[in-house]
């Protein structure tokens, strides 16, 4: 006869690791929220302080 298939990962192994992705997932919200309640001065999200460019480029053609 045949031998038998590869049994599935044991749920405790599957349990694990969901805990593991949930435990990052958690990190990953939680400084997203603190990103997105800090003043938008750009420090927070590291855009360093750009020049701000017209809506309209057209503008300073003269």
């Amino acid at each position: 006869m045949s031998e038998a298939p590869l049994a599935p990962e044991s749920p405790q192994h599957l349990l694990a690791q969901m805990e593991q992705l949930l435990a990052a997932l958690n990190a990953d919200l939680t400084q997203l929220d603190a990103d997105l309640q800090a003043p938008l001065t750009g420090h927070a999200t590291g855009i360093e302080d750009a020049p701000v460019s017209p809506l309209n480029p057209e503008a300073d053609r003269g």
